[in-house]
């Protein structure tokens, strides 16, 4: 089974290994890349996204979005990611360039001329996302579902209490949290837990160029403890192919938008205050072991040149 699916991301380097992977695997159909302000600046994210575009020789679009969050001051995590977003390896200038449209009329276009629903992988902040449910909701008809990593049930990584692209724009999260579509949250209660160990991260530089690449960003990545490295944004495409390696549960997830606890994530565990009703699917569990395997399964199989 083939998915068509769109990458919103801000590259980073959890999003470049899930974007090396999106571009390599004959399961998926990357239609378009749209990159937004968050992990680094936008002309950054947007540079990095056509930097991995070349490296693997694909046709695919990329168009550049929002610069700032819709209202809150904009803070980047270089300090994770390293100036460029993409530190550790010494990657050519990208040949290719952006789209002229912005990414909010790119997914309109790409969502409305497609002949089949799309599902959407947002792995950044999620201005682009709102501004196009805002300003085209016509498109909703078009959106398969929104497989989304951000937030969290427990503790935050921003703060105590947030998760960095909830934290970033939680007014974006707050409209698309809104809008009726499917979504499923990976948040940091699987993404932390289940990490790509240092024996896999040490495995990849044995399949070819690819797997040098992957091994280089995977080492610089600060968001590492002695279980491994936490590639948060690669488990959005693990859950689209094996969801079965999840356990979920269904819950109303609230953004809080204001005060000390400005982008948290809060899910009505109860059920006590939406009638019963929920909006997303919230990723509680996560068979690790699998998760690790199915990465060099597809550095194995995909990567090699």
């Amino acid at each position: 089974m083939t998915h068509k699916i769109i990458l919103d991301t801000d590259p980073g380097i959890d999003d470049a290994v899930m974007i090396s992977t999106a571009l390599t695997d004959p399961k998926l159909e990357v239609a378009l890349i749209t990159t937004v302000a968050g992990n680094v600046t936008v002309d950054k994210t947007t540079k990095n996204a056509l930097t991995l575009v070349d490296f693997f020789n694909k046709d695919v679009p990329v168009a550049a979005g929002a610069t700032d969050p819709l209202i809150k001051k904009f803070e980047d995590a270089a300090r994770i990611h390293g100036e460029s977003g993409m530190a550790g390896y010494d990657f050519p200038e990208p040949a290719s360039k952006p789209l002229a449209l912005h990414a909010v009329q790119a997914l309109r276009e790409t969502l409305m001329n497609s002949t089949e629903p799309i599902t959407l992988i947002t792995t950044g902040a999620y201005t682009n996302i709102a501004l196009l449910l805002r300003e085209y909701p016509e498109v909703k008809s078009k959106i398969k579902q929104i497989i989304t990593m951000g937030g969290s049930l427990g503790r935050g990584n921003m703060t105590s209490a947030a998760e960095f692209n909830i934290f970033t724009d939680p007014h974006a999260a707050q409209i698309m949290y809104n809008s009726q579509l499917p979504i499923v949250m990976v948040g940091l209660d699987v993404t932390l837990a289940g990490r790509i160990s240092d024996e896999t991260t040490d495995k990849l530089k044995q399949f070819g160029r690819a797997g040098q690449m992957l091994h280089d960003i995977i080492g610089h990545d600060f968001d590492h403890d002695e279980n491994g490295t936490a590639i948060h944004d690669l488990q959005t495409l693990f859950y689209l192919e094996h969801p079965e390696a999840f356990e979920t549960k269904d819950y109303w997830v609230d953004i809080v938008t204001e005060g000390p606890a400005v982008g948290e994530t809060v899910a009505d565990i109860r059920g006590a205050y939406h009638d019963g009703k929920t909006n997303a699917k919230v990723c509680v569990g996560i068979d690790t072991a699998a998760f690790n395997q199915w990465l060099l399964e597809k550095v194995s199989q995909n990567m090699q040149n």
